[in-house]
């Protein structure tokens, strides 16, 4: 398998929003980028791009940054947790960090209405499926 098709694989395997309960009933991951972080970081450990304590070395040392810092940023779990990810990645070199950089400016500054967000009164044309 490809390792698109592994993280495919891992996110069809996670469970929907509504089934993420511990017995405390506190929900696990707020939102869906969330869960596509916490599979990303797992598929690239399987895939062997690391080795999972460097992962939760890297996810002690965003936390400790972040602590340190003093800021008044709220306390968001999964923000550390892709820091850590996209730390750990940049220096074993699979991710080059100005890629991330380019593509996260280009996501923050594409306006909502740029693409599907919006109601389009043009007629939808659906090709017959292929086969």
């Amino acid at each position: 398998m490809s390792g698109r098709e592994d993280i495919e694989q891992l996110l069809v395997q996670l469970p929907h929003q509504e089934e993420i309960r511990p017995e405390g009933g506190e929900v696990s991951f707020g939102t869906a980028w969330e869960i596509r972080a916490f599979a990303l970081a797992v598929a690239a450990h399987q895939n062997g791009q690391y080795d999972w304590p460097d992962f939760q070395h890297a996810l002690s040392t965003a936390i400790r940054t972040w602590e340190d810092a003093g800021t008044k940023e709220p306390w968001r779990y999964y923000d550390r947790w892709l820091e850590a990810l996209e730390s750990l990645l940049a220096s074993t070199g699979t991710l080059d960090p100005s890629e991330v950089d380019d593509r996260a400016h280009v996501v923050l500054t594409t306006p909502r209405d740029a693409s599907h967000h919006r109601a389009r009164l043009e007629p939808v044309a659906v090709d017959a499926a292929r086969v």
